[in-house]
């Protein structure tokens, strides 16, 4: 497990991911879901998602769901990118509801978040590790928890340089980019969700004074 204070615990060795191993697949799975797709227009609208997504506002969904319509394809040739397409609805409201009132609350029985506010929590899996683990993704005030796989991991914000996101998954990348965490969602719509959250916890612990 890694422990706040950066000092890695004994089995903490099975959570290094190679990072250029982590990048070169992330990149290679993107190139292939375009190049196995057989109509343009998707692939173009996909392409769209991607920038729209990585927006911090997202002012193109209706734009873009009247795009998907128009291409007049059968529903089961477009269900991703209607999960796509809900997945921005969902962050959209998401930020609103932050602009209101801040980060949400989530109630959480894990021990391992002790007093911390917890901010977001979802099943997850990490593909590129052994065993490909499953467990819940928990996002503190103070640290981003993997509680699963017979084991965990638990690393201070102030650790964690960058939080992306690509397709379904979060990808959370250390400081001085040698190491990476990427944890697979069930739905973009929760990925979208981490990504952000986690964005908004990076950004307030840069904003805090030195020392907290």
């Amino acid at each position: 497990m890694k422990l706040d204070n950066g000092q890695s615990s004994p089995d903490s060795g099975q959570w290094r991911g190679d990072c250029s191993r982590v990048w070169m697949g992330l990149r290679d799975w993107w190139k292939r879901r375009g190049a196995n797709t057989e109509d343009p227009r998707l692939r173009r609208w996909r392409e769209d998602w991607s920038k729209t997504a990585g927006a911090a506002e997202t002012r193109d969904i209706a734009r873009m769901g009247a795009e998907l319509d128009a291409f007049g394809l059968p529903e089961e040739d477009i269900e991703i990118e209607r999960e796509m397409l809900q997945a921005l609805r969902e962050r959209d409201e998401l930020l609103s509801s932050v602009r209101a009132s801040g980060l949400p609350r989530v109630e959480t029985g894990h021990r391992v978040v002790r007093a911390e506010p917890c901010h977001y929590s979802a099943p997850v899996s990490m593909p590129d590790e052994p065993g490909q683990p499953s467990g819940r993704l928990l996002l503190t005030s103070g640290r981003a928890i993997f509680a699963g796989g017979g084991s965990g991991l638990a690393t201070a914000w102030h650790m964690i340089s960058d939080a992306l996101h690509m397709e379904r998954d979060v990808v959370l990348v250390r400081n001085g980019r040698e190491q990476v965490y990427r944890f697979r969602c069930n739905t973009y719509g929760d990925a979208l969700r981490a990504a952000f959250i986690a964005g908004q916890l990076l950004a307030a612990r840069r904003r805090s004074p030195p020392g907290l």
